[in-house]
């Protein structure tokens, strides 16, 4: 994935600020793309630089909202279309419980019942969005994937506890 595409694809959701945009990396891509603050706001520029992205709005200490022009929605939808995805990810996590095995079952033990801490408390967040989701009503968009986000937490939450019995 591209970060330019990902930033595309928020702004297409909704206009925002380069600070709102981190937010939204943090809450809705954080297990599939992560990106700083630091390279959000060389891509916006790059974005407007390309007529992919415009401000539309000025607020407060030089903030400024971004919109998704036309030719970005169209260089979106290409993206989407055209480019086969990269099948290539890097994912330290799955590493870690790839290699887990090879520690001792206390130590393994310990290692999987931190992962399943966190694993919990992300699915317990991403489980309030998609309350306050429903209580908006809202129902298209990104909330399918919030779906398959909770069908893979759950998946992981069950494997790893399994892992833990197994490892007593």
């Amino acid at each position: 994935m591209s970060l330019r595409h990902a930033i595309l694809g928020l702004l297409e959701s909704a206009p925002a600020t380069g600070y709102e945009l981190t937010q939204r990396f943090d809450i809705s891509l954080n297990t599939a793309w992560h990106a700083r603050h630091s390279q959000i706001y060389p891509e916006l520029a790059k974005l407007e630089e390309a007529g992919l992205a415009e401000v539309i709005g000025e607020g407060p200490r030089n903030s400024r909202t971004w919109a998704v022009t036309d030719a970005g929605r169209q260089e979106l939808r290409r993206w989407l279309i055209e480019v086969e995805p990269s099948r290539h990810q890097r994912n330290e996590t799955a590493l870690r419980w790839f290699l887990v095995f090879l520690l001792a079952p206390d130590e393994r033990r310990a290692v999987l019942e931190r992962e399943l801490a966190y694993v919990e408390r992300q699915y317990a967040e991403l489980r309030a969005l998609g309350d306050q989701f429903d209580a908006e009503g809202k129902t298209g968009g990104f909330r399918p994937v919030m779906d398959l986000g909770f069908g893979m937490h759950e998946t992981m939450i069950a494997w790893l506890r399994k892992q833990i019995e197994e490892a007593r």
